[in-house]
């Protein structure tokens, strides 16, 4: 099959990606690595003794800044749907977080111990269809936010990819009554025509 137009350019564009290269340089799985960099730069998110927990973790250029920012102490426990080759240091486990029997093998992995810090840069397959691509990233981060009711511990942080559209402010809101403070990151590695933004929330409330 002929690539398209709109692929080939995708694919120029995504070459001349100055990111790309960059992550390539420095070894990093994908150039989102530089987005969770600068936020964790200026946010301060990423510390020593940390539990951190990837979700939609895979390729795993997030797992790769965790693990390097906890400095061998604390743990990075990555899961995604998709299988995501092995990282020194970080724990996987491939499996739909919307199951229910996979966020029970992610708590058994967890061990009665409360997570510090929650990273969240998932996206559902995309179908090209706006309305439902916004419902299924929405739902996505519905799941984040509840697992973080759960398991995330008082005075915790997430960080959560989300898309500008409907649904976007029930998001925001969800997150303000769970957390002291909530912010919203557009980092340089996040391409101006992408509706994505992160929100932060700080400081799970007791």
């Amino acid at each position: 099959m002929k690539p398209s137009k709109t692929s080939k350019a995708w694919m120029q564009e995504h070459l001349n990606d100055p990111f790309v290269k960059q992550a390539q340089k420095d070894g990093y799985r994908a150039r989102a690595a530089y987005k969770l960099l600068e936020i964790d730069d200026k946010d301060k998110l990423i510390k020593p003794g940390m539990t951190v927990v990837d979700l939609g973790s895979t390729p795993g250029s997030w797992s790769q800044v965790a693990v390097q920012r906890i400095k061998g102490q604390g743990r990075v426990i990555a899961l995604d749907i998709l299988e995501m080759h092995p990282i020194p240091g970080v724990e996987f486990i491939c499996g739909d977080f919307r199951e229910e029997t996979v966020l029970k093998q992610l708590e058994a992995t967890l061990n009665h111990k409360l997570v510090d810090l929650v990273i969240a840069d998932m996206a559902p397959n995309m179908s090209g269809l706006k309305d439902v691509d916004q419902a299924g990233a929405t739902y996505l981060t519905e799941l984040a936010l509840d697992f973080c009711q759960q398991w995330l511990k008082p005075g915790g942080n997430i960080l959560v990819k989300v898309f500008i559209g409907s649904g976007f402010d029930d998001i925001v809101k969800q997150m303000r009554d769970q957390f002291e403070k909530v912010v919203t990151r557009k980092p340089k590695a996040s391409r101006d025509r992408s509706s994505e933004v992160y929100l932060l929330g700080l400081q799970r409330k007791a």
